[in-house]
């Protein structure tokens, strides 16, 4: 599980910041909202609310950039336009079998070389109290190696810097290495990263081409979502219909000649009082996007994944956002996460929701682009568990919060037309 994603010169974030998701056990409300394992308390679910272009996708592109690094991909990490410094630093703690671990990276992207990485694993007591463990750093600008494994140490000097350390040597020789990578790698396969605005179906197709127990509980989370519905399925296309009770209209196999994604598509049918209708053609844009998420929020249940989904409200109403969100803070819930960016107030509920630190801000202004929580603000500020944070958060008390002047746009149109008129008299 994610415990805390840092950025410095990436994106929009000039100056360092630090998302974390640290539970604050002094808070004892909503236990249920926080995942125990080994002395580590980590939340598992986080809103992150700002104004448009603020930056909340930023944060969401620096996961999506760790993963794609650990997993050896293209990252598409930039630093800031801000800075004529061209080295992107990106760090995460996380949670993986029990254990606590710290990786970070810098990377020049002029000279697309890896000139900074560091890893190591922070040991917890019953007490609290951290220990952090070292297993490889790797600075090239100050010249200093380490590496718990000796024959790995002489040697990391020499090696290329193009990539991260794990993916330049073999790591078959060496165990310290092949723990670490075999590490990270499986934290980052762990994660889902999906923008509801242009979510892709093929998933939730996968998933429904083989008929199993994760098929019938995808299969149920749209049905309970959408209530007119009486069946979802992926079909074969002899059983296609386009008009009810009428043969003559079923698409011939020729006349269904299409690609294999748009097939697919249409292979999925929705049932309405008894009538099968292909789910593309009839289901509407928030039911096709319940369909689409259905699969990653069922796998991130059943099998622990970590989800990341950049503005879940579009599209959706309001109560079944805060379903969604009630699902993985549900007690049930024993290994799953989610971190979504948000702009619908209703779900900023600490009296039955969520608990101060789950509740996230990105705030920008002239001065630079800032990431924090609700529990940094404190009593003496107005801000308790029972404080009406909706309230608050529309009074622009607590920041990250548009002030647009559209006025203006209206009273430069009604000038230009004033002026069309005068000239056309």
């Amino acid at each position: 599980m994610i415990i805390e994603i840092r950025a410095k010169n990436c994106f929009v974030f000039k100056e360092e910041i630090s998302f974390s998701m640290k539970a604050d056990m002094r808070n004892k409300r909503f236990a249920s909202n926080v995942h125990r394992e080994n002395n580590f308390n980590v939340l598992k679910a986080v809103g992150v609310y700002g104004p448009n272009n603020a930056g909340k996708t930023c944060l969401v592109k620096c996961i999506r950039a760790m993963k794609q690094v650990l997993l050896n991909k293209k990252s598409g990490l930039t630093p800031t336009i801000f800075s004529n410094d061209e080295v992107c630093q990106l760090g995460v703690t996380f949670l993986a079998h029990g254990r606590k671990f710290s990786y970070d990276f810098r990377y020049d992207t002029r000279a697309n070389e890896y000139v900074y990485e560091s890893f190591s694993e922070i040991l917890r007591d019953q007490y609290g109290n951290e220990k952090e463990v070292n297993w490889l750093k790797r600075d090239t600008i100050n010249q200093v190696y380490y590496c718990t494994d000796e024959d790995v140490q002489a040697m990391m000097a020499i090696i290329s810097k193009n990539n991260i350390f794990c993916y330049l040597v073999d790591i078959s020789k060496f165990e310290c290495l092949r723990e670490m990578k075999d590490i990270l790698v499986g934290f980052a396969e762990k994660i889902d990263i999906v923008n509801m605005n242009n979510i892709p179906m093929k998933h939730t197709i996968e998933l429904m081409k083989n008929r199993n127990n994760l098929q019938e509980k995808i299969v149920d989370f749209i049905k309970n979502a959408d209530l007119y519905m009486d069946d979802f399925e992926y079909v074969d296309t002899d059983k296609i219909q386009l008009k009810a009770n009428d043969e003559d209209e079923r698409p011939e196999e020729k006349a269904l000649d299409l690609p294999e994604n748009i097939m697919d598509q249409i292979r999925l049918v929705s049932t309405y009082k008894g009538v099968k209708v292909p789910s593309m053609l009839f289901d509407s844009t928030g039911t096709k996007k319940i369909a689409a998420i259905a699969s990653y929020v069922i796998e991130a249940l059943e099998e622990g994944r970590y989800l990341i989904v950049d503005e879940l409200d579009s599209s959706i109403h309001f109560k079944l956002t805060r379903a969604i969100v009630a699902l993985f803070n549900n007690e049930l819930n024993s290994s799953a996460q989610m971190i979504f960016t948000v702009h619908d107030i209703n779900l900023m509920d600490c009296k039955k929701l969520f608990r101060k630190e789950q509740i996230w801000f990105v705030h920008k202004d002239e001065e630079g682009v800032y990431v924090y929580s609700l529990a940094d603000f404190t009593a003496q500020e107005g801000v308790r568990d029972t404080t009406d944070i909706m309230e608050k958060y529309r009074k622009g008390a607590l920041g990250a919060l548009p002030d647009p002047e559209l006025i203006k746009s209206l009273l430069s149109i009604k000038g230009n037309a004033e002026g069309v008129m005068s000239d056309a008299e």
